[in-house]
Parts: C-alpha cells; sequence; structure tokens
C-alpha cells in the first residue's frame, strides 16, 4: 500500500469561511475526510500550518518515514517559497502540486508557481477532486 502524504498550506484551514464562492463551503475536516473517504487503498497522513519552517520539516519527514509520494497545497507559499522548492528536490519523492480553484484565471501573481518546477504534475482548478486526481497520479 503507497504511503501518502498530504500538506496544506497557509490558510486553508479557513476553508468553509475564507472566500466560498472560490473555494467552496467544505471545512477543511470536510476535506480530509472526502479525501479518506475516496482513497482507501492508500496510506494517507494529513499536515496543513500556515508556517513555512513547518511545511519544510514535515516534507523531510516524509523522506526519513519512507513516503511513496507527496500531495501539496502549497496556498499562497506557491508563488514565492523557494524553501519549499529545495525541500521538495532535497528529498526526491515524488509530488503533486494541487490547486482548488484555477490559479491561472485568477490574480497575475497566482499565475506564477516557484513550486512546480520541483513537482511531476500540478493539478489546479478541480475542486476538492484535484486532491483524488494527485493521489491516483502518484499511485
Amino acid at each position: 500500500m503507497k504511503k501518502i502524504m498530504v500538506i496544506n498550506g497557509v490558510n486553508l484551514n479557513m476553508l468553509g469561511i475564507r472566500e466560498p464562492g472560490i473555494y467552496g463551503s467544505f471545512t477543511y475536516n470536510d476535506l480530509v475526510k472526502y479525501i479518506q473517504d475516496k482513497s482507501k487503498d492508500v496510506e494517507l497522513t494529513f499536515f496543513q500550518s500556515n508556517h513555512e519552517g513547518d511545511i519544510v520539516d514535515t516534507i523531510h519527514k516524509c523522506y526519513f518515514e519512507k513516503y511513496d509520494g507527496i500531495v501539496i497545497n502549497p496556498g499562497a507559499f506557491t508563488h514565492y517559497s523557494y524553501a519549499i522548492y529545495d525541500a521538495i528536490k532535497s528529498v526526491n519523492i515524488k509530488t503533486v502540486e494541487i490547486h482548488i480553484s484555477d490559479i491561472n484565471s485568477r490574480e497575475e501573481f497566482r499565475k506564477i508557481s516557484v513550486i512546480s518546477p520541483a513537482c511531476i504534475a500540478q493539478i489546479k482548478g478541480k475542486g476538492y477532486d484535484g486532491y483524488l486526481e494527485a493521489i491516483e497520479l502518484l499511485k
């Protein structure tokens, strides 16, 4: 059974409250339950933080705890966190970047991801199902 870490970054804890017209009405806990219910054939661990260093530490932990893949929604860190980019590159674990909204159809600054070059794929604009697609890709 594949072991996959699902990392959610800055402001994802505010799902259901933050801009429901863009992100929907699911809370973060609803999202976790949805992913767990639809992905029974993999071992999933979930992590959310608004702190860049905690996310970097979790990516490093994936190496030492022998994870097979990482799904990451970095939130706003997408656009400027070279630390997260470097962490992904350093562990050499297949990683898929996910975004609930279509970042290419939003503000100009959201169109740039400094993290995606470290990932095997970027999935955007597919809502919560994007997480499921990322998990399937890693399997």
